[in-house]
């Protein structure tokens, strides 16, 4: 049950990092970060707890990036309480 639903989180994480990686008037390195940030959390060879503080601590410094609009650090916000829910 817990797999399902940590699952079930990552997915709408991912889904938020390809919301963010696909909106063109975000600048191309923090879209190239988002997508980064998703294969790394879907990358199963590294712990779950791993895997998602490394995925919030990226995520905190684009959304500390000076050039990002205010709606892209918002949707950055929202990833990074879904990332929380999970551990």
């Amino acid at each position: 049950m817990v797999i399902t639903m940590s699952s079930d989180k990552i997915a709408q994480v991912c889904d938020g990092l390809n919301m963010l990686h696909e909106d063109n008037s975000i600048p191309r390195n923090i879209r190239r970060g988002a997508e980064e940030i998703k294969n790394n959390l879907l990358n199963e060879s590294d712990p779950l707890d791993v895997r998602v503080a490394s995925a919030t601590s990226r995520l905190d410094e684009l959304a500390n990036d000076p050039n990002i609009p205010l709606h892209g650090r918002t949707l950055i916000w929202n990833i990074m309480s879904r990332l929380e829910e999970i551990i």
